[in-house]
């Protein structure tokens, strides 16, 4: 997915440096790893950016995980009512089940949303070579 470098879309869905976006913001790149799902990077290797701006800065991430989870909500039930033809019980269980199955996920993708409003892609500090 090269053709994303540099857009906003390419970090928020792949997790990566909002700045350089050449390293992954989180320390285990499968969100399924419970114990490690939001465990993030202090700084960015290339570039050094600090993720967490300020205290409780991912706090923010609770209002824009809510939008995410409806939009993953309206799929399920779309799918599920409109496609399958499941009667409003058997939907209502599969959005529950969707919201369960895809909440770590959610949580990784509000957290990349959120930090995105703040950051913004950087030509230069993509280009930066470690001199050692």
């Amino acid at each position: 997915m090269a053709f994303l470098k540099g857009t906003k879309i390419n970090s928020i869905l792949f997790g990566k440096c909002p700045v350089c976006q050449n390293e992954s913001m989180y320390k285990q790149s499968n969100p399924y790893v419970l114990s490690q799902t939001l465990e993030m990077h202090e700084r960015c290797s290339h570039c050094d950016t600090k993720y967490k701006i300020e205290p409780s800065f991912f706090y923010g991430a609770m209002y824009v995980s809510y939008p995410v989870g409806i939009i993953f909500a309206a799929i399920a039930f779309a799918i599920t009512y409109f496609f399958i033809g499941a009667t409003l019980l058997n939907t209502f269980f599969a959005i529950v089940g969707t919201m369960i199955l895809f909440l770590p996920i959610i949580m990784r993708l509000s957290r990349n949303i959120w930090i995105n409003f703040f950051m913004k892609y950087d030509k230069t500090k993509d280009r930066l070579v470690d001199v050692v």
